[in-house]
């Protein structure tokens, strides 16, 4: 992590940047659209502006379930149904709680140093905190391009330094429309 923390202070976010919340309920179905239950907490533009807004955040473990964070480049919200989401999908990984606060940061990090290949792929990231686990997901504009599609794939496994017991999948936004899940019935593992 400390070599990621320098190379993002040598040089300026690629991208600006929006982190989102998102909090439910557990058990109460309420009238408000899942994109009106989405906050916009704060944007940055700046490797110091970043550090600034996360010193600040809560960190994972202190947040309820469930519990959604969302980065996203500026202009695309956290949405399946968001032009720039509507024709991608998501890698899904499961992380047991005591573990995902450090694989977020870490690719958080590598989201605002754009050290991820493919990053204009990229639209950006969620936490979703969950009773018994945590799930990361990396969402890309394009399910139909399949060699940027394993090669992000490659990247996160790369970059995370995900041990070989971690299943990532993959699911395509218009998938999650036509079920209604984000995380149920993925498409491809690896």
């Amino acid at each position: 992590m400390l070599t990621m923390s320098l190379i993002l202070f040598q040089c300026d976010a690629q991208h600006k940047f929006v982190f989102w919340y998102t909090r439910r309920t557990p058990g109460l179905r309420t009238q408000t659209s899942y994109e009106d239950n989405i906050k916009k907490i704060v944007d940055f533009s700046t490797v110091e502006g970043f550090w600034i807004c996360y010193c600040h955040l809560a960190r994972p473990s202190s947040l309820p379930s469930p519990t959604d964070l969302h980065l996203f480049k500026e202009g695309i919200r956290p949405l399946w149904e968001d032009s720039a989401n509507c024709n991608g999908g998501k890698w899904i990984i499961r992380f047991k709680k005591a573990v995902s606060g450090r694989f977020w940061e870490d690719l958080v990090l590598a989201l605002v140093g754009d050290q991820l290949d493919y990053g204009d792929n990229i639209c950006g990231a969620v936490l979703s905190i969950r009773f018994n686990e945590d799930i990361l997901s990396v969402w890309n504009r394009n399910a139909s391009d399949h060699q940027a599609v394993m090669a992000l794939r490659d990247a996160i496994k790369r970059h995370l330094k995900l041990p070989h017991s971690y299943v990532i999948e993959y699911k395509p936004h218009d998938a999650s429309l036509r079920d209604k899940s984000s995380y149920r019935n993925t498409w491809l593992r690896g």
